[in-house]
């Protein structure tokens, strides 16, 4: 009897403390819909398969809680400085959610292969087309030039494939690598074809990534404005064709610390800049007076992610 009481009580007590407990809910992923359309493409999900694999990463979005959300934090600094050039060299602004999987919106981001930077490249695959890579230098770092190295890989598979799903397959697993597939498996859709799980999966992420920075409160994330990361403008570039012995001394002669000069220009992997050939390069000095009030100064790049 005593003890009956006292389990009552305690149900009592939880009912009195916890009064919405029995109305928490857990955020279900959003279901699949008919179709996207990515990039001027359609793609349907009428297909088993192509609904349960769209299905899985639309589940892994809504419950990686850590990484969802920043994300779509990140994308509010980054999306402005990407968006112009993928407008400029003709790339649909669409594929800019490539890169949002290849380093989540990373800068400094390295993979264990190696691939650095937003877009990840290779060293390798960075020089193919026009970066400069080494111990000194590595423009893979360096945001507009790798945007403009990637735009130019993926108009070059654009113009073999014709289609910008198998593009955005041959981006994570090499264009050789989808040329031997299409021989052997007579299709140039990547979403035919039976790919490494990494790829095949490539595909799909990008299409549940367009979903959430859509429509954010669907997968469960809400944010205020303050809640986003501002971009941070440039107040000058710097034309330097001649080396710099000093880093540090650099920044101080233009007013910022040598950690601002840094972060504005993470391709500079050393404290000075070797140039012994006297290439031309463009310095960025951001403007720190904008850094120090940037949160009460956020601008909100997409209405859709702030409530």
């Amino acid at each position: 009897m005593r003890k009956q009481l006292l389990i009552t009580l305690y149900l009592f007590l939880l009912a009195v403390c916890f009064p919405v407990m029995g109305q928490m809910t857990q955020q279900l992923p959003p279901p699949v819909p008919d179709y996207v359309v990515f990039a001027g493409e359609t793609i349907r999900f009428d297909r088993a398969d192509l609904r349960e694999r769209m299905d899985r990463e639309l589940i892994a979005f809504t419950y990686s809680h850590n990484m969802s959300t920043l994300m779509i934090k990140r994308a509010n600094k980054y999306f402005p400085q990407i968006e112009p050039i993928l407008k400029r060299m003709g790339i649909p602004d669409d594929l800019k959610y490539l890169m949002v999987i290849e380093s989540n919106l990373d800068p400094q981001s390295v993979s264990s292969a190696g691939a650095a930077g937003l877009w990840q490249f290779t060293q390798a695959t960075g020089r193919a087309y026009g970066l400069e890579v080494n111990t000194n230098i590595d423009e893979r770092y360096n945001t507009y030039k790798a945007t403009e190295a990637a735009c130019s890989f993926l108009k070059e598979a654009y113009s073999k494939y014709g289609n910008w799903m198998t593009v955005a397959a041959s981006y994570n697993g090499g264009q050789q690598g989808m040329d031997r597939r299409i021989e052997a498996q007579h299709t140039k859709n990547g979403l035919d074809m039976w790919l490494v799980d990494e790829t095949s999966r490539y595909m799909f992420r990008i299409l549940a990534a367009r979903m959430m920075f859509e429509d954010p409160g669907k997968f469960g994330f809400t944010f205020k404005r303050e809640d986003l990361y501002p971009y941070i403008p440039i107040k000058e570039q710097i034309k330097v064709t001649d080396p710099i012995e000093d880093l540090v001394t650099f920044a101080e002669e233009h007013k910022i610390t040598y950690a601002d000069l840094k972060r504005a220009n993470l391709w500079l992997r050393e404290s000075k800049l070797n140039n012994k050939s006297h290439r031309t390069y463009y310095i960025d000095i951001p403007d720190v007076k904008s850094e120090r009030n940037a949160v009460s100064k956020i601008k909100v790049h997409n209405p859709a992610w702030v409530k």
